[in-house]
């Protein structure tokens, strides 16, 4: 399974977690969860970061359901759970 098909499945699966910083972000963009899950199951990896000692993050870019462009950074914690670490409007 690549990485990206990986990832959507822990969004179709619920298995996701938001951390405290990305739901801070996603309130100053006027985001919500749902806008994560659209951008993950319709965007592609644009980084990957690998020099990370808790696991490779990676940056998806995709847009909302209103055409805003977005960034989701995440991670896999050591038990599978998909950490969305931060969220970026271009």
């Amino acid at each position: 399974m690549d990485e990206l098909h990986r990832i959507q499945q822990a969004i179709r699966k619920q298995k996701y977690r938001i951390s405290i910083h990305a739901n801070e972000e996603l309130a100053d963009d006027l985001l919500e969860a749902a806008d994560i899950e659209h951008i993950i199951l319709t965007g592609n990896i644009a980084h990957r970061f690998t020099d990370d000692p808790r696991g490779t993050r990676y940056e998806v870019l995709g847009e909302t359901s209103d055409y805003r462009r977005v960034y989701v950074v995440c991670r896999f914690t050591l038990s599978g759970i998909l950490l969305i670490i931060t969220t970026y409007a271009e």
